[in-house]
């Protein structure tokens, strides 16, 4: 359940959001979604694959550990990373189209659940300033959102587009520890290296002019990340052994 109203400055002139990262803050997890606008962000930290949502479409994520909600990005210091997805950022946060009087077109205004455990009123950024403007936390926040709804909007095109012309395949993730444990990882979809490559003509061409080619080369450059997701667990279970 939530308790999600229109943020303004009358109302919520108190709040404050608390702005770190943490399990209590549902950041333990190991996957987290992903928009393809982010993929140059993202691939620089973490592996980036595809699956099926319940709907059968695809949807990108970034693997973030092996076991059931496990991060291993998340440490005492926080999320160590250098980009945080921008749906593990938002917190309290969504953007709702609202009815505008005399017919007018729908505006995006944001939206806070006030029982989000990030949500207070002693600790936090503020969201507004003394004289009612917004606080640069909350100008941080509509930039934010704005990845995400730019991301709903051009992720559909994106998978379709690459799966129409058949580069989305299946992987089973398989990663071995240094203490010789495995784990297996399936359901996972990628872009494949090898139909990629034969692209050509048009189809190439299409792929390029609406940046889906661009973010299909990240999803491939980030699979690099695998060996540094092995190499942090390894480093996690030696320090609890």
């Amino acid at each position: 359940m939530t308790n999600r109203v229109l943020l303004n400055n009358v109302d919520h002139a108190d709040l404050r959001v608390i702005a770190r990262h943490g399990p209590e803050f549902g950041d333990g997890v190991n996957q987290a979604l992903v928009f393809p606008n982010e993929f140059e962000d993202l691939q620089r930290e973490y592996p980036i694959f595809f699956r099926r949502d319940a709907d059968g479409a695809f949807q990108a994520v970034v693997l973030l550990g092996f076991d059931r909600d496990e991060n291993l990005f998340l440490d005492g210091r926080g999320w160590n990373a250098r980009y945080v997805p921008a749906a593990q950022q938002r917190g309290p946060f969504s953007i709702a189209l609202q009815p505008q009087r005399a017919g007018g077109a729908p505006e995006a205004m944001i939206h806070i659940d006030l029982d989000h455990p990030r949500v207070s009123r002693t600790e936090g950024e503020p969201l507004f300033l003394p004289a009612g403007g917004n606080a640069p936390y909350l100008q941080h926040v509509s930039r934010l959102l704005g990845v995400i709804y730019d991301g709903l909007e051009v992720g559909r095109p994106f998978f379709e587009a690459l799966d129409g012309l058949g580069l989305i395949e299946a992987i089973e993730v398989e990663a071995k520890l240094a203490d010789g444990r495995e784990y297996v990882i399936p359901d996972l979809f990628t872009v494949s290296e090898a139909r990629l490559a034969d692209l050509g003509g048009a189809d190439l061409e299409r792929l390029h002019r609406s940046g889906a080619l661009r973010a299909a080369y990240a999803q491939r450059s980030s699979m690099a990340n695998i060996s540094r997701l092995i190499d942090a667990k390894s480093v996690r279970q030696a320090a609890f052994a």
